[in-house]
């Protein structure tokens, strides 16, 4: 390895340590908007605490964009929005799921119960945003390796697409002087 050059684990370490910042920003932001609009306010708790995943999901956009994914492809914003997006999008149904059964199927409604389960889902939530932001709204450009063997994409990619030339290119012709 190179000096300055970091193996597999100790990039995906830091991915998660900054995926992790952005992530507490964000929940701060998500608790303090949740809190004031169930007591500030006569909105229903899960249609308040969807406002609140709303802020929080756009917070977190603008900090996965640019502090922990600001390395990765830039070339297709329109998608990776309308992917980040989508996948936020069934993070809130998780999160807002689990606060709505905890309320409406349970009768768990006090401050705290509510605060606990909100918890929970975002815990849940969390663990498939990281997964599907990563995989594949801030896709990471091909490493050096990847380049080097002539594919330009992810070592999943060839598996997940079919082959669009299954017979081998013809070896050109050498000539002997």
């Amino acid at each position: 390895m190179e000096p300055g050059s970091e193996g597999p684990f100790k990039r995906l370490a830091r991915e998660v340590a900054k995926f992790g910042a952005v992530g507490v920003v964000g929940t701060v932001v998500n608790f303090a908007v949740s809190n004031l609009l169930w007591h500030l306010t006569s909105l229903q708790a899960v249609r308040a605490n969807v406002i609140a995943t709303i802020v929080a999901i756009a917070c977190n956009y603008v900090g996965f964009r640019y502090f922990t994914y600001r390395d990765r492809d830039k070339s297709a914003r329109t998608k990776e929005l309308s992917l980040f997006l989508a996948f936020s999008l069934v993070g809130l149904v998780i999160e807002n799921g689990i606060l709505f059964a905890a309320i409406y199927g349970f009768g768990w409604d006090s401050s705290l119960q509510r605060n606990v389960f909100k918890v929970l889902g975002i815990g849940i939530a969390t663990l498939f945003r990281f997964w599907s932001y990563r995989s594949w709204v801030f896709k990471a450009l091909p490493t050096e390796d990847e380049d080097a063997a002539g594919t330009g994409e992810p070592i999943a990619e060839p598996f997940l697409k079919q082959k669009q030339n299954p017979e081998p290119l013809p070896r050109p012709k050498q000539h002997v002087s």
